[in-house]
């Protein structure tokens, strides 16, 4: 079989190269991060087909939904046979061996197998005791021997979370063998679509630009964690009107559930009412049901509620809001909570949010006064939580936080 190179950004061919042992490719939106690593996995297979690969993703909806296409549309793109099995999550390259796919979301589960090399997408994701105890785990099943006597490596490919995990690894106090490769949005500019860096700058605040835009360490974790709400510019004299769609968002929680209602004027969603401290999921059913009778509903709720009672009942919430004869909008699992602030701040700073002040105080209040807790966590402590992640599942539901589809031009010959 003839040899297929592919084409790679400077960031990117510095990574899937790396010759040390733990070599990190932080980046920002849109940087190519999970390319170079499935490329640098794909490479390590190819090297060793004696030995196995494997690549870890934070969840298993992850590894199916992005995982499995992606190395399988990359192997045929390359000209490499293989076979996927589901079942497994296990790729079988032709006569190279395997790649296996794990997930981070239960690090306990992290054993009974081993391998040569590893890749790490979006560590820094996870709580810095978690991304630790995952990190260590990893190491452990990197123990098969290479016929060249070279190392076992572990690569993470991810976006920079402030000061968490990686920057502690990688950049305050790296050991040898760990190598911080940076990589801004701009290092792939050839490969995104036209008007993209654009849109971060107009979508993020500055200093969530220097992270997810430069790819650097900042800190995100001070402040409020709504800095972009200005009460004198996102104030609404909205009102619900006769018999219009009312588009509820919803946080479950046993004698403090909580909804927002908005409405959409021209597109744009303004919330006009609000409801907390409700007892549990049907009072907030028959709550709604009673205030607006002659409305459409349509709920947008955490999608925990799936598996969850907050009444003690049988029924699953979400089922109960079906039972109700609600329109239930609900992805299988939740956005990360970062990418739910973040669709929200952009949303208040690009102008399209409107908040009714008189008619949702408590909202108002959380905007203002949510800040991060000393784990870089939105604080939960001081009640604002609850009315705030209502809002935040309709508007990441609704009006999601936009990352770039991979385009990615394959030829013969790295450079």
């Amino acid at each position: 079989m003839s040899a297929t190179q592919i084409r790679l950004s400077g960031p990117q061919f510095d990574f899937v190269t790396a010759e040390e042992q733990f070599p990190a490719f932080v980046g920002g939106f849109g940087s190519g991060k999970t390319y170079a690593a499935i490329s640098r996995a794909i490479s390590k297979k190819l090297q060793y087909p004696g030995q196995n690969v494997a690549y870890y993703l934070p969840t298993y909806d992850l590894v199916r939904t992005m995982g499995f296409p992606r190395f399988t549309e990359s192997l045929a793109t390359m000209g490499l046979k293989y076979k996927l099995n589901k079942s497994d999550a296990v790729i079988e390259v032709g006569s190279f061996g395997s790649i296996v796919f794990r997930t981070m979301d239960t690090p306990e589960r992290i054993i009974a197998y081993e391998v040569a090399d590893s890749l790490v997408d979006e560590l820094d994701t996870l709580p810095v005791d978690k991304a630790r105890d995952v990190w260590n785990k990893i190491i452990g099943r990197n123990r098969q021997k290479k016929p060249d006597g070279s190392l076992n490596t572990v690569a993470v490919a991810t976006t920079p979370e402030g000061f968490r995990f990686v920057y502690n690894r990688w950049q305050k106090s790296p050991a040898p063998g760990y190598r911080l490769i940076e990589a801004p949005t701009e290092s792939n500019a050839k490969n995104l679509p036209e008007g993209y860096i654009q849109s971060l700058r107009d979508s993020y605040p500055t200093a969530l630009l220097a992270a997810y835009l430069d790819g650097k360490f900042v800190n995100l974790a001070s402040g409020s964690v709504y800095p972009e709400f200005k009460r004198n510019e996102h104030a609404s004299g909205d009102i619900i009107l006769a018999g219009e769609t009312l588009h509820v968002g919803m946080d479950f929680n046993v004698q403090k559930m909580a909804a927002v209602i908005f409405v959409l004027r021209k597109g744009e969603p303004h919330a006009v009412q609000e409801y907390t401290g409700v007892l549990d999921t049907p009072a907030m059913i028959a709550l709604l049901k009673s205030r607006h009778p002659d409305h459409p509903v349509m709920v947008y709720p955490d999608a925990s509620g799936n598996s969850r009672r907050s009444n003690g009942a049988s029924e699953s919430d979400i089922a109960l809001l079906k039972q109700a004869r609600f329109q239930v909008c609900v992805n299988p699992s939740n956005p990360a909570v970062k990418d739910r602030v973040l669709a929200v701040n952009a949303m208040l700073k690009a102008g399209r949010l409107g908040v009714n002040l008189d008619r949702c105080p408590s909202l108002v209040e959380a905007f203002e006064q949510q800040a991060y807790d000393k784990n870089g966590e939105p604080d939960k402590s001081s009640g604002h939580d609850h009315v705030v992640d209502a809002a935040g599942y309709f508007i990441a539901y609704k009006f999601p936080i936009v990352r770039p589809g991979r385009a990615v031009v394959v030829e013969t010959g790295f450079h």
